[in-house]
């Protein structure tokens, strides 16, 4: 479903929109209500290679220090009930 880039000719306002294929009517514009629109252009989101790799790499080392730092409490907590249950 495409979304949609419109500036309102009344207020100036830009917006989105999502075409739904139940949408009956042309979008209003949400902060007047107008209906004299002009489409714009939208920039699209490239994907590449290099982009996905950093992405990957980046959620990683995100994992990776939650995964230690879960590690940590979850080994001072077991000293802790070691310590208070003898």
């Amino acid at each position: 479903m495409p979304i949609y880039e419109y500036k309102c000719l009344n207020c100036k306002d830009q917006f989105e929109y999502l075409l739904l294929p139940s949408t009956p009517a042309p979008p209003q514009c949400p902060s007047c209500g107008g209906n004299k629109l002009e489409q714009t252009l939208s920039a699209f989101a490239v994907n590449s290679a290099e982009k996905s790799a950093a992405a990957w790499q980046g959620a990683r080392k995100k994992y990776e220090k939650t995964e230690l730092r879960d590690k940590k409490v979850a080994e001072a907590e077991a000293v802790h009930h070691h310590l208070h249950d003898h």
